[in-house]
């Protein structure tokens, strides 16, 4: 996919994502607090959430779509990683707030202190509506996250899948507390923001991991090896060290070859190499290549 339109697609993702998670905040939240539903108000503040930080999103990746100029050569997709790191941000910070939320509902209820007589039929069917929608969020966003490579996309497709379980566990809370099994539904709550807050954690995890100047993963790693180990000049592969911009890597290797080439005859191995990747492996933005001298007999 060209990088014009993987950015397109990219937007358009968080477009739509913005504006239904922009039409569920109105409306959970109002219903949750209608229809007396803490599991569906805690959803509601979850897509309010979803919102704030999609917004966020936008502005990043309309930056990163930015060419690259003297300060940035390799341009701004790493942009797109530190956007990652912000939904993840607001994913944990999220959790955090419906947990306790729901901790101190349950406790009003087991102290009497509580006036909740269980959610409306309206809650239900809003809770129930969500969990359509947000599967089909969720496979949409992740199936362009793939075609785009794009970190931000599966990070947004993450947080409409925990959006799939939040809403499933209201619509359960709100069915037992209308059967009269009140604590349910704040119970749900809570449990939705664990589930939640471990997904937050993990994209701000592979995020950070794209941020470091990491190797490049076993597959890129062996990829690499495999398509070097084709030129008879190569006798060595010795270094692979990967610098991660958004989906692009920038790579340098060390090579061996023989100790009898003159140096321009080096320099015309270390071009190959880089167009042997750049050509053939689509996430490759750059490539730098070291060579010395090794003895032909240490060839792998």
């Amino acid at each position: 996919m060209k990088a014009d339109q993987r950015h397109r697609k990219s937007l358009f993702a968080i477009n739509v994502g913005l504006a239904a998670n922009a039409l569920l905040a109105v409306v959970k939240t109002g219903v949750g607090i209608i229809g007396n539903s803490p599991a569906l108000l805690a959803d509601g503040i979850n897509s309010t959430s979803d919102v704030a930080y999609g917004i966020v999103v936008k502005v990043f990746m309309h930056l990163s779509g930015k060419p690259a100029d003297k300060e940035h050569p390799y341009g701004h997709d790493r942009l797109e990683s530190i956007a990652a790191v912000v939904v993840g941000a607001f994913v944990i910070t999220t959790a955090i707030s419906i947990f306790w939320a729901s901790l101190h509902s349950i406790y009003e209820l087991f102290q009497g202190a509580s006036s909740f007589a269980g959610a409306s039929e309206l809650a239900l069917w809003i809770a129930m509506a969500t969990v359509l929608l947000k599967i089909w969020l969720s496979v949409w966003t992740l199936r362009l996250g793939r075609q785009a490579n794009s970190s931000v996309l599966l990070a947004l497709a993450a947080d409409h899948r925990n959006d799939i379980f939040s809403a499933l566990a209201a619509t359960i809370g709100i069915l037992f507390g209308r059967a009269g099994y009140l604590w349910v539904d704040p119970l749900a709550g809570g449990v939705v923001s664990i589930i939640i807050l471990l997904t937050g954690v993990e994209i701000i995890r592979e995020s950070a991991a794209d941020l470091m100047n990491t190797t490049p993963g076993r597959k890129l790693t062996e990829d690499i090896r495999d398509k070097l180990a084709r030129l008879n000049e190569v006798l060595a592969v010795e270094d692979i060290h990967g610098h991660r911009f958004g989906p692009y890597m920038v790579v340098n290797v060390t090579i061996g070859i023989d100790p009898k080439l003159t140096v321009a005859e080096g320099d015309r191995i270390a071009t190959r190499v880089e167009e042997v990747l750049v050509e053939e492996i689509d996430c490759m933005r750059r490539v730098f290549v070291h060579y010395h001298p090794v003895q032909p007999v240490q060839r792998h």
